[in-house]
């Protein structure tokens, strides 16, 4: 399975970054939700200190808009993950291109969707 870093992660059941934290575990992936707020989301403390390494990491799916992205650049690109998916609304051309510099896939889709068609 995927190890899978939701970024902009919240406790929030209203949230979509609430609701792909618990399909990603209804699907078996790992899981770590990122975010700028203690709490705990699906049993998971959010991971508030970016220099708290993550290793292995696949996927990090994007839950921050784009004008609040830029202070979590260097984070993004520290876990050399395999892909950035960019939710709707958190699309980015300045942080896809840093991706796409550093050998990291970026896509624009839907985790929950991806995950609904077992396309993720």
């Amino acid at each position: 399975m995927k190890k899978t870093v939701v970024l902009g992660a919240s406790d929030n059941p209203d949230r979509y970054a609430y609701k792909a934290v618990h399909k990603l575990q209804r699907h078996g992936h790992e899981v770590v939700p990122v975010g700028i707020k203690k709490a705990e989301v699906g049993g998971l403390s959010i991971v508030t200190d970016k220099a708290q390494p993550i290793e292995e990491v696949d996927t990090v799916t994007l839950y921050v808009g784009p004008r609040n992205q830029p202070v979590w650049y260097d984070y993004i690109l520290n876990l050399k993950p395999k892909r950035i998916i960019f939710n709707p609304g958190t699309e980015n051309p300045e942080l896809e291109k840093k991706a796409k510099e550093a050998n990291i896939e970026t896509l624009h889709h839907c985790t929950l969707v991806m995950l609904a068609t077992d396309s993720y």
